[in-house]
């Protein structure tokens, strides 16, 4: 097996290549239009998708896409447009409606093609009519912070806006629209991933009042002027408008956790795949899969050391404290906490874009020492998850993952290795 550290990494590295714009868009690019082919979309992982649509299409091509600040890939003929993420800015906002022009110019003999991932959400912000982009924005800082799922975050997301939710699908017609999509969201449901702006909407606006009520949202007299509207209720299932359009998985969180079971499968160690859609509070989650790896080390049940659990999905954290972290460095330190120094085992939890939450790192690592190594650093594990403060916790102990952008996204990526019994 050799060192569970260094497997961690390689671990993550297949897996993040499995989803990596390069080795994907290509092989699912549809036939050439007989007329004119303009590219589309948001995300982490768009610049990168437009570049090897690039790559693999033949001129003429044009259009323009919209990625986070940092997340740029030089394009020769897509526009590579940088907005704010994950709470929207006026350069998002500017280039969601110049893409409703640019579609909104073409005809049937056209093809549009939209590429998105993660991200999409916040980089395609135009707010419905009589929303400010302030009072989104207030309304996307307060469900990042309440432990909202991205369905709901999403959900909300749609009826705020002039182009999520099955509008800018609509705005193509009479075009061909064909959407090549990397999942991020737990499930793989195309009307979450990037809040679905080619593909019809089954929530509905009652469901976004909702989402509010239930995290306890006061929304401001705009969103909730807004939501009482019948006219921003988003298209549904069976809309004519939409009849044109294909939607295509071309990556997806399962894709991620079969590449690494691949490579632990070669070095000699069993995966254990617990799921791609796991949902839940980080430190909720943390404990369920402690216990998973405490049975596989002392009961070598159900299977037996040296093994590895893999799992995906999309942790939430509710933020109680005035720490700094994200979602997959809180199921870390949580983690730790339930292992309590359970020897042999390593584990490793990252944002596959590179970023968990507003962190500047991807996540991190942590051994069986961990709380050792904290205890000589006189701090308290425990005192650090009360606050939210996971990400001062593991930069002290020098075990943050620092990627940078991996220029795709398939949400949260867990491994933890157990590397002997008992």
């Amino acid at each position: 097996m050799g060192d569970p550290e260094t497997l961690l990494r390689r671990l993550l590295d297949g897996g993040i290549a499995a989803v990596s714009p390069a080795n994907v868009v290509s092989r699912s690019l549809p036939a050439p239009p007989a007329g004119r082919t303009v590219v589309v979309g948001g995300g982490k992982g768009a610049a990168a998708m437009a570049r090897a649509v690039e790559d693999h299409w033949p001129d003429p091509l044009s259009g323009l896409v919209v990625t986070p600040y940092g997340h740029t890939v030089p394009c020769r003929h897509i526009e590579i447009i940088e907005a704010a993420h994950p709470v929207p800015d006026h350069n998002g906002v500017a280039a969601a409606r110049r893409m409703l022009r640019v579609v909104r110019a073409l005809s049937a003999e056209d093809l549009v093609l939209c590429l998105l991932s993660g991200g999409a959400s916040s980089l395609l912000s135009l707010p419905a009519a009589g929303v400010g982009l302030e009072a989104k924005r207030a309304v996307t800082r307060s469900l990042l912070l309440s432990g909202a799922t991205i369905a709901e975050i999403n959900c909300v997301r749609k009826h705020l806006s002039a182009i999520k939710g099955g509008r800018l699908g609509a705005a193509c017609a009479p075009a061909r629209i064909v959407t090549l999509a990397i999942s991020d969201v737990p499930g793989d449901d195309l009307s979450t991933i990037g809040s679905g702006p080619t593909v019809a909407d089954p929530t509905t606006l009652a469901d976004a009042i909702s989402v509010l009520a239930g995290h306890g949202i006061e929304p401001p007299p705009a969103v909730a002027a807004a939501l009482a509207e019948e006219s921003n209720e988003t298209p549904k299932p069976g809309d004519t408008g939409l009849a044109a359009g294909e939607t295509f998985l071309i990556a997806t969180p399962q894709t991620a956790l079969e590449a690494a079971a691949k490579v632990a499968r070669c070095s000699g160690v069993t995966p254990v795949i617990l799921g791609d859609r796991i949902e839940g509070e980080a430190r909720d989650v943390a404990k369920a899969h402690a216990a998973v790896a405490r049975r596989i080390a002392t009961s070598a049940q159900p299977v037996a050391a040296p093994a590895v659990v893999l799992s995906g999905g999309e942790v939430t954290v509710t933020v109680r404290g005035n720490g700094r972290g994200g979602p997959n460095l809180e199921f870390l330190l949580a983690l730790a906490i339930a292992l309590d120094g359970q020897p042999g085992v390593h584990a490793l939890a990252v944002d596959t874009d590179g970023r968990d939450g507003t962190a500047d790192a991807a996540g991190a690592t942590v051994g069986p020492a961990v709380l050792s190594r904290a205890g000589d650093l006189h701090m308290d594990p425990r005192s650090h998850l009360a606050r939210n403060d996971s990400y001062g916790f593991f930069a002290s102990l020098g075990s943050l993952i620092v990627t940078g952008p991996t220029l795709t996204n398939v949400g949260d990526f867990r491994a933890i290795v157990v590397a002997a019994g008992k």
